[in-house]
């Protein structure tokens, strides 16, 4: 499973002639070496807050990890988000106690699972589901890829260590697809489709299919409309979602997200006797929901939907959703993270502890749990700072890129990450060189100390902040006649203007660090390795959110190398 970067000589690529005195790197015109890149989250919300020692942090995934799903087999548990355009796709996280979590690689980690190369951010990998079927010791991840040709498709492993499947493309239409075992042998698919006859605006329903275990299929003609329109279609419910069917003490549960994934998100719940209904909603429906609070409170998580449920090793049942921490401008620059609660499932229908009151950062851990968050290998969250000195035979899980594969553009040495420029540059829905970090704090500090020396105005590089191909921030080197220039670009709808520039000397090294005070985004630089100094006042950082920009996805910092460049 795990993505392995070899060691490559970048010599005998042409890229570095050797290392240099002075902290510099003799490198190829055009093409940059990143030595080092530290972030560094400073958010107050955690500071207000420091952990017990029996407590631990919720988000317990920060930044753009959004639609959790989860399953266990014994004592292991396995946890996927969705991932859209990002290449590689769908992280996949283990536990063996829902505190600690690592990332043990991606479930589609290969061109034959991955086919988003054309498609825009906030398309692609939608909505991933995993499951655990005891009765043929095979795990099974259902997920919707808009790309590719691809539609609802469905991969498989005996060891999620170890890798999945190739994609089996699946015979119905619609989205968010989970697939559900029984223990009698049966096996049912539960999606998102549309009506027949929409009735109104965000009207939608949920269907079941019988599934074939055998042939990894639908049985065609099995289908059947299971919720219409919501819990009540009487009040024009919106964009029912995101089914999950689990089974409890003789009953069938289907659980759904309600609202839209924005500001009137919400978890309903229903039961039936049979997983082919009818479902019957819960008499106290959501239960899960910020959307009813104070809009003005203190810390505030909203958005909160989209769940899976599981039971924890303390016999106790969990659930996994996800939810925003909007900055004091209500702009959602770290995207939908991924948040834990307790479930009171002591009564007929499970509930969220705390699920409709404003949601606090931190939570009791389950008994006899060490919390070890940014220790031995295990997820940081809280406030933390990442170091990433690029070593030459791995390169950490949260470096990722977007469309195209990491790997068909770095190179990975004892001197830094070298980037082999695209002519494409970081407005278009296509394949960039650019390797990003998602943005997991309201406020934050991103420093990268870059080799570079650009042969025209066409070439550039430096760090970009990403929300999307028409909504975003270049901060990087360029050429302008004889001189070497460091430019601010925003890209706004698509619309680019520079917002200054200033000349430096010849950048080897160069350090550059952006710095985000809430929606305030500072874009610094260092000519001398230790005096940073602005290259303008600070700018918004609008367009580095969601529900400025749209889609789906959070904020991403990258390291960008373009011989497309605009932006003179």
């Amino acid at each position: 499973m795990k993505n392995s970067f070899k060691t490559f000589a970048l010599s005998a690529l042409g890229l570095i002639a050797c290392s240099c005195t002075n902290n510099q790197v003799e490198v190829t015109p055009g093409t940059p070496v990143f030595s080092n890149f530290t972030y560094t989250g400073q958010d107050a919300v955690y500071d207000k807050n420091p952990l017990g020692t029996d407590e631990f942090y919720s988000p317990i995934l920060q930044g753009c990890y959004p639609d959790p799903s989860i399953c266990k087999k014994g004592n292991d548990y396995y946890l996927v988000c969705s991932s859209f355009a990002i290449n590689p796709g769908v992280p996949i996280f283990h536990s063996t106690d829902l505190v600690n979590w690592k990332q043990i690689g991606h479930v589609l980690d290969r061109p034959s699972q991955l086919k988003v190369e054309d498609t825009g951010i906030s398309a692609g990998v939608y909505a991933p589901t995993i499951r655990y079927n005891a009765n043929n010791d095979t795990f099974y991840m259902i997920t919707t890829e808009f790309a590719g040709g691809f539609g609802n498709i469905i991969v498989k492993t005996k060891d999620p260590m170890q890798g999945w499947s190739d994609p089996i493309k699946l015979n119905f239409e619609g989205i968010d697809p989970s697939i559900f075992f029984d223990d009698n042998g049966k096996a049912y698919i539960v999606h998102n489709d549309a009506p027949k006859k929409a009735l109104y605006e965000g009207h939608r329903v949920i269907k079941v299919w019988e599934y074939d275990v055998e042939k990894d299929q639908v049985i065609p003609g099995t289908d059947k409309v299971i919720v219409n329109g919501g819990v009540d279609i009487k009040k024009k419910p919106i964009w029912i979602e995101a089914p999950h069917l689990y089974k409890k003490d003789g009953k069938y549960y289907l659980m759904c997200a309600e609202g839209g994934t924005g500001d009137m998100h919400s978890e309903v719940i229903f039961i039936s006797n049979s997983p082919k209904g009818p479902f019957k909603p819960a008499p106290e429906n959501p239960i899960l929901s910020q959307r009813h609070l104070n809009a003005d409170r203190p810390d505030k998580v909203d958005w909160a939907g989209h769940a899976d449920l599981v039971e924890g090793p303390d016999g106790k049942y969990y659930g996994v959703f996800l939810a925003i921490r909007p900055n004091e401008q209500n702009r959602v620059n770290t995207g939908r993270e991924t948040f834990i609660l307790p479930v009171d499932w002591t009564g007929t229908f499970p509930v969220f502890e705390g699920g409709m009151e404003p949601l606090k950062a931190k939570l009791k851990m389950p008994a006899g749990v060490t919390n070890q968050t940014g220790q031995n290998g295990y997820f940081p969250n809280g406030n933390f700072t990442f170091t990433e000195t690029f070593p030459s035979d791995t390169l950490d899980y949260r470096w990722v890129g977007v469309r195209g594969a990491r790997e068909k553009f770095i190179s990975v040495s004892p001197d830094g990450l070298a980037i082999t420029p695209y002519d494409v540059n970081i407005k278009v829905a296509l394949p960039t060189s650019t390797l990003f970090y998602r943005q997991q704090h309201l406020n934050f500090t991103a420093t990268t100390t870059m080799n570079y020396i650009p042969r025209s105005e066409k070439d550039l590089a430096g760090i970009t902040c990403y929300q999307s191909e028409s909504f975003n921030y270049v901060f990087g080197v360029t050429k302008k006649g004889e001189d070497y220039v460091l430019v601010l670009q925003r890209t706004e709808k698509g619309n680019s203007t520079v917002l200054a520039s200033v000349v430096v000397k010849e950048p080897r090294p160069i350090l550059l660090q952006v710095k985000a005070v809430g929606d305030q985004y500072t874009f610094n630089y260092s000519e001398d390795g230790t005096t940073f100094q602005p290259i303008t006042e600070p700018v918004s950082g609008d367009i580095l959110s969601t529900n400025v920009a749209g889609g789906f996805t959070g904020a991403m910092i990258g390291l960008y190398a373009t011989a497309g460049n605009d932006a003179i």
